[in-house]
């Protein structure tokens, strides 16, 4: 066996697909389906069954790929240690994540980690959506990414995700509606009940569109899409200017110290995302990689949230059972 060989094996096992494991690895799929053949027969057993939906670890490709993990791990770090000796100084650490939860909770990080250390890091901010970040850390592009947990469908081989901090929904409405008076919509003034109806719906999945739907049609059922947007800071922008309302994670509005120009937050029933730190297992166990995660942690836990304020009546008031709106009346594309 070769380290190159591990290398693609893991990948191969992380991907669960030969194709991705060929853009990751930036290597042709003809030459990594030989070097994995070729490592099937070094070993003498079959690694993988190929099925219709990939690549399926056997009992064998199980077995080796813990040792892979565990010698490729010392690898690195060995790799890691020996850097400081040539060049003088630590790694940098590239971290890939959602610009909300990156800017509230980065900075605070880093200079935890200034205070003993020499790290350097380099950060990919500019990130369109969470499977952008996915595969920036799948393929080596990034070392630690910063993202909510069900973005990602399930825990990948070799994949390690690090608790951070629980993000609650709170509901954005321009400041000049007084929401907590507000128990019937059908009662409110007209200009009222057009701005709470007017919503800003987010383009990052199927399925979380469909639950906000569900949620703007639970609390408002007249409500219509006015704008798909792809940025939390344009959707607040447009609150601000009383276009609509919006549902969005409270660190999206970080940071706030005091009241938010012209928006109120409101407390929901819908929940809350799960920040979480995604990385390659063996960088938990490297000096630089492993400071910088733990130092998220620590800022994480003493996060200052925006204020937020009690959930009106007209959220607690609304149905539990009620379908959501299906009326698809966008008027508006928006995109960073």
């Amino acid at each position: 066996m070769t380290l190159h060989q591990l290398r693609i094996f893991l990948s191969v096992a992380q991907s669960s697909s030969l194709t991705l494991a060929s853009k990751r690895l930036d290597l042709a799929q003809p030459s990594l389906s030989k070097q994995l053949a070729g490592l099937e027969e070094s070993v003498g057993a079959r690694l993988f069954d190929r099925v219709h939906s990939g690549m399926v670890l056997t009992a064998a490709g199980r077995v080796l790929l813990r040792h892979a993990q565990s010698v490729l791990r010392e690898i690195d770090e060995a790799e890691a240690r020996l850097r400081e000796f040539a060049t003088g100084r630590r790694p940098i650490v590239r971290v890939a994540g959602l610009n909300s939860v990156i800017k509230a909770l980065l900075p605070g990080a880093l200079i935890r980690c200034s205070n003993s250390s020499r790290l350097e890091a380099d950060i990919q901010e500019i990130v369109a959506t969470p499977a952008d970040v996915l595969e920036m850390v799948y393929s080596g592009q990034a070392h630690i990414g910063v993202i909510a947990a069900d973005s990602v469908a399930q825990a990948s081989v070799g994949f390690r995700q690090v608790p951070l901090v629980e993000d609650p929904y709170v509901f954005a409405v321009p400041n000049s509606i007084d929401l907590g008076a507000t128990t019937d919509i059908n009662s409110a003034p007209a200009d009222v009940v057009r701005v709470l109806n007017s919503c800003i719906l987010f383009s990052f999945g199927t399925q979380r569109k469909l639950q906000i739907r569900q949620w703007y049609g639970r609390v408002l059922p007249s409500y219509r899409i006015a704008v798909h947007c792809r940025s939390y800071g344009v959707a607040l922008e447009l609150v601000r200017a009383g276009f609509g309302v919006c549902l969005v994670p409270a660190l999206t509005a970080f940071p706030a110290k005091g009241p938010l120009s012209r928006i109120n937050l409101f407390a929901t029933d819908y929940g809350s995302r799960r920040i979480v730190a995604i990385l390659a297992h063996q960088y938990l166990h490297l000096t630089p990689y492993k400071e910088l995660v733990e130092a998220l942690q620590i800022v994480a836990r003493d996060v200052l949230l925006p204020a937020i304020l009690p959930m009106p009546r007209l959220i607690q008031s609304a149905p539990q059972d009620a379908h959501p709106n299906e009326e698809p009346a966008a008027t508006a594309i928006i995109t960073r």
